[in-house]
């Protein structure tokens, strides 16, 4: 079975994000950039596949790795090869494109190379969207699974076990099938300074969003970027009933 990990370079989640004083977008110089917490999790759970670990232990024959961005995705690429993935692709891209120019260029990613399974982050920390599989899904119609916790693989089935608001609930696509990830599903490796080594000789195909064909013009547009309201200072009190006399002072109780 072939395993498609869409991955993506964003800001590392350790990093205070800040907004351009134009308010035109976040600031990205001199920023440590890193993959993707959730594609991190999708790369860990493809590598457990292959390895013959977990809930789908021995299931997956390949994995591919492709992002879309910047030459410096590239990184981010050799990350997951390190981690355990086979081979990459890197389609570059300048912009930032919006989640339904990526699942377009990921479609097209996806009927050339024909996995049996795209497993993917539920949505990047950046743009926090998580649309960008469920687009890839309709776009090639597959079945879909999202905000996977747990993945079983069998008898040409994804069965996703996922959190919902009542508690979990276990679904089963036919494969071929796109399922996103979610925190729950495993915590990532860190790569052996072995494999960093040997994913330098590992193959990353470059190639650009025109080679796929694909419209990727905006549909999305940025209107402002803004930091959230600071916190105002709280207040000390010397007891129980000093608390409930504010609490009733500011119509809380």
């Amino acid at each position: 079975m072939k395993v498609l990990v869409p991955v993506k370079r964003a800001i590392d989640s350790n990093v205070k994000a800040r907004v351009k004083a134009d308010g035109s977008g976040v600031d990205l110089a001199n920023v440590k950039m890193s993959m993707n917490p959730f594609d991190e999790i999708a790369v860990e759970e493809a590598v457990r596949m292959k390895e013959g670990k977990g809930h789908a232990a021995g299931t997956a024959t390949e994995i591919v790795v492709v992002s879309i961005g910047p030459a410096q995705a590239s990184e981010t690429i050799r990350t997951a090869l390190a981690i355990g993935a086979d081979r990459g692709i890197l389609v570059q891209s300048d912009a930032d494109l919006d989640p339904l120019a990526v699942a377009k260029v990921l479609k097209a990613v996806v009927e050339e190379e024909k996995p049996d399974l795209v497993l993917m982050g539920k949505q990047s920390i950046d743009g926090d969207n998580n649309a960008a599989g469920q687009m890839l899904a309709a776009l090639l119609d597959w079945p879909q699974a999202t905000f996977a916790g747990k993945i079983e693989i069998g008898g040409g089935k994804a069965t996703v076990t996922r959190e919902v608001d009542g508690g979990l609930q276990t679904v089963a696509a036919q494969l071929p099938a796109v399922v996103t990830v979610d925190l729950r599903l495993n915590t990532p490796r860190y790569a052996s300074l072995p494999n960093i080594m040997k994913a330098k000789k590992k193959e990353i195909a470059t190639k650009t969003v025109a080679d796929y064909g694909v419209d990727a013009a905006p549909r999305l547009k940025v209107l402002k970027v803004s930091e959230p309201p600071k916190r105002s200072a709280g207040e000390k009190v010397s007891g129980a009933e000093e608390l409930v006399a504010k609490l009733k002072s500011k119509g809380v109780l």
